[in-house]
């Protein structure tokens, strides 16, 4: 993998598409993993402005510590870069009280709500995005986007920019130690943030990243009997998560009506 040439294409991408969208730059949120981490840095090396976001919500102290430290490095080592701390616990709370949610009552009520804070951030992104004009940059890797959509649509799905998206998230790890990120960022497991108990991303979809990297790499390439034992156990949590989510991987259907029927 040619490290240096690919962040360097992806520095000038961003710089090239803020110029012609006439945008002072970028704002990112910084969760404390490895792809904020990453894209946060790249698009702080564009010398445009950056407004780089922390927003808590119940958030494990290792989450929260993880992106202050890389708030600091970002200001430290950018005169270009600005941070900010929103605590959005309050209106987390206040959402929580007015959907009147309790998880028992319907089965797919706690994953709506976890999913309600990813949507809360990117209402956040943008807000402060659109009173800066900047543009919001998204973090999505390849396998996430466009392998088994592990997203949250309008949330951490909805941004202007997707520069590490064409990476797979092992490639994202390698990015990370060409930057020279700090320790906690280059080995942080990846998790979404999106519940209570801190759950892992490996955790959730029940396979690893290059697992899953092997799986989309072959994609229409083979097929389930192709595989065996613990790669066929991978096929199909992989077949079954991008089919669930095409709805995520595709652009939003348009019902085209007949010119002669105007």
């Amino acid at each position: 993998m040619q490290t240096e040439k690919i962040i360097e294409k992806i520095v000038t991408w961003l710089r090239d598409y803020a110029e012609a969208a006439n945008v002072k730059g970028y704002i990112i949120g910084v969760s404390g993993g490895v792809d904020s981490g990453v894209v946060s840095t790249l698009c702080a090396m564009t010398g445009l402005k950056l407004l780089a976001v922390e927003m808590p919500i119940r958030q494990p102290h290792d989450q929260v510590s993880r992106a202050l430290e890389h708030l600091e490095f970002l200001k430290n080592k950018f005169p270009n870069v600005e941070t900010k701390s929103i605590d959005l616990n309050e209106p987390f709370e206040a959402l929580y009280k007015t959907f009147d949610v309790h998880d028992e009552d319907f089965p797919g009520e706690k994953l709506a709500f976890a999913n309600t804070r990813s949507r809360l951030r990117m209402l956040t992104l943008y807000y402060y995005g659109q009173i800066n004009g900047l543009l919001v940059c998204g973090t999505g890797n390849k396998v996430e986007d466009f392998g088994v959509g592990f997203f949250t649509k309008y949330g951490d799905g909805g941004v202007d920019v997707s520069p590490i998206a064409d990476l797979y998230k092992t490639e994202v790890y390698e990015l990370a130690r060409n930057l020279d990120l700090p320790e906690s960022i280059k080995n942080a497991i990846p998790t979404d943030g999106l519940w209570d108990q801190e759950r892992t991303d490996e955790q959730q979809i029940g396979a690893t990243y290059p697992e899953l990297e092997k799986i989309q790499k072959e994609w229409g390439k083979k097929s389930e009997s192709d595989y065996s034992g613990r790669n066929l156990e991978v096929f199909k949590i992989f077949q079954r998560m991008n089919r669930a989510a095409q709805h995520k991987i595709q652009p939003i259907p348009v019902c085209d009506i007949p010119e002669d029927w105007r």
